[in-house]
C-alpha cells in the first residue's frame, strides 16, 4: 500500500511519546480535581488519541499530504458550519457545531488542517519561500480560514493560528529581511492597539477584548469583573507554595474547592495544578511544555524534505507558544484569552488535534531515518 512503509522500531521516538503520555496523565488528574464528571471523558479522549497518534505514525505524510487541497476545502466548510444554524453558542462565543449529540470544535482541527496544507504548499513552490510575492499569497489563503475563527469571534485562537504560520514560514527558509520588517510593523502595531483600548473606545477591538486588556494592565480596577478570574488563580497557584496542598484536597482555604475559579477544568487548568502540586508540580509542566515543543524543533531542523520540516516545526511552534499563553494567563502575565494549554486542559476536539499533530511529526521522524 502507498500509504504505508515499513519503518525500523528503533527509530520509534518513545521519548517524545513518554512526554506526551506523562502530560496528559498530568492533565486527568488535575481534571479529575477540578471537575470529576470530566474526567472519564478526559481519559476516553486520551486512548482515542493515542491511537490516532500511533495510526499516523505509520501513515507516510507524503500520500497523506497529496490531498492538501480537499484538507483546505473541508477546513473551510467546517469553520464556516459554526456561524451556521448548526453552530452553538456558549458563553456569547459560537465556536463549536453539534452533530448527532457530538459538539465539535473546527478551530482546533484547523490548527493541524492549515498545517498539513502549508507542508505541501510550500514544499511545491519552495523555491519561491524568499519571495515576498510568496508570502502574500500564503497570507491571502490564510486570510480566509482566520476571517472565519475571527467573526466567532475567536481571537486567541486567531493569534494562535498566526504564530503557527509564522514558525512554519520562518522554519521554511524566509528572508531575514522580511523577518525584519514584520516585526518592525507588527510590534509597534501591536503597541497601538494596546494604547488605542487604554485611551476611551476602541475602533479596532470588540468592547469585551479592550475590557481584557484594561483588566491585564490595571487588574485593581476590576477585580469584580474581567479580572476576577486572574487575581483568584494567581492566589490559588501563590497558595500551592513549593509542593502545593496535595491532590484533591479538601482544606477549607482552597481557591478551587471555594468556586472561585470558573472554568477550571478547561483555560485555567494550569491554576489546579499550581495549588494543588505547588511550584514543583508547575514546573514540571512547563517543562514538559517546552521539552515536547523543543523536541518538535530538533526533528524539524533534522528531515530530509520541506514538508516535513514545515509539520513538525508548526506543531513545535503550537505546542510551545499556546503553551506559554495558557499560563501567561493563569499567572497574569499575559491578558486573558481562553485558549486551552496543549494536552492538560479538558476538550476532546483539543486534545485529539494535538494528538494526531504528534502522530505527523512522529512519521516526521520516522520517514526521516529510513
Amino acid at each position: 500500500m502507498k500509504y504505508l512503509k515499513r519503518y525500523n522500531l528503533i527509530d520509534f521516538d518513545f521519548a517524545l511519546v513518554a512526554m506526551v503520555i506523562f502530560l496528559t496523565t498530568i492533565g486527568i488528574l488535575a481534571i479529575g480535581s477540578a471537575d470529576p464528571g470530566s474526567q472519564s471523558k478526559q481519559i476516553f479522549g486520551m486512548v482515542l488519541g493515542i491511537g490516532t497518534m500511533f495510526f499516523l505514525s505509520v501513515l507516510d505524510y507524503h500520500w497523506f499530504i497529496r490531498f492538501y487541497i480537499p484538507m483546505y476545502i473541508v477546513n473551510i466548510v467546517l469553520l464556516g458550519l459554526v456561524l451556521s444554524p448548526l453552530g452553538t453558542n456558549v458563553n456569547g462565543a459560537q465556536r463549536w457545531i453539534s452533530l448527532l449529540g457530538i459538539r465539535f470544535q473546527p478551530s482546533e482541527s484547523a490548527k493541524i488542517l492549515l498545517i498539513l496544507f502549508f507542508s505541501q504548499f510550500i514544499m511545491k513552490y519552495k523555491d519561491k519561500v524568499k519571495n515576498l510575492g510568496f508570502i502574500i499569497v500564503c497570507l491571502a489563503i490564510l486570510a480566509l480560514p482566520l476571517g472565519l475563527i475571527a467573526l466567532q469571534p475567536d481571537l486567541s485562537t486567531c493569534i494562535m493560528v498566526m504564530i503557527i504560520f509564522a514558525s512554519i514560514i520562518f522554519m521554511a527558509g524566509i528572508d531575514w529581511r522580511i523577518v525584519v520588517a514584520v516585526l518592525g510593523t507588527a510590534i509597534p502595531a501591536a503597541l497601538f492597539v494596546i494604547y488605542n483600548a487604554i485611551n476611551g473606545e476602541s475602533n479596532l477591538l470588540h468592547d469585551y477584548q479592550q475590557r481584557r486588556i484594561l483588566a491585564w494592565l490595571h487588574p485593581e480596577d476590576f477585580a469584580n469583573s474581567e479580572a476576577y478570574q486572574t487575581l483568584n488563580s494567581m492566589m490559588a497557584i501563590g497558595s500551592g507554595q513549593l509542593y502545593g496542598k496535595g491532590y484533591n484536597t479538601n482544606e477549607i482555604s482552597s481557591v478551587l474547592n471555594g468556586g472561585f475559579i470558573s472554568e477550571s477544568q478547561t483555560d485555567f487548568i494550569f491554576t489546579v495544578i499550581g495549588e494543588e502540586f505547588g511550584f514543583v508540580g508547575s514546573c514540571l509542566v512547563v517543562a514538559l511544555i517546552m521539552l515536547i515543543s523543543i523536541r518538535c524543533f530538533m526533528i524539524s531542523s533534522r528531515t530530509r524534505d520541506k514538508a516535513g520540516e514545515v509539520i513538525a516545526a508548526g506543531v513545535g511552534g503550537w505546542i510551545g507558544f499556546q503553551g506559554f499563553l495558557n499560563i501567561g494567563v493563569a499567572t497574569g502575565v499575559m491578558p486573558n484569552t481562553g485558549i486551552p494549554l496543549p494536552f492538560v486542559s479538558y476538550g476532546l476536539t483539543s486534545l485529539l488535534s494535538i494528538y494526531a499533530a504528534i502522530g505527523f511529526v512522529l512519521n516526521v521522524r520516522l520517514s526521516s531515518t529510513n
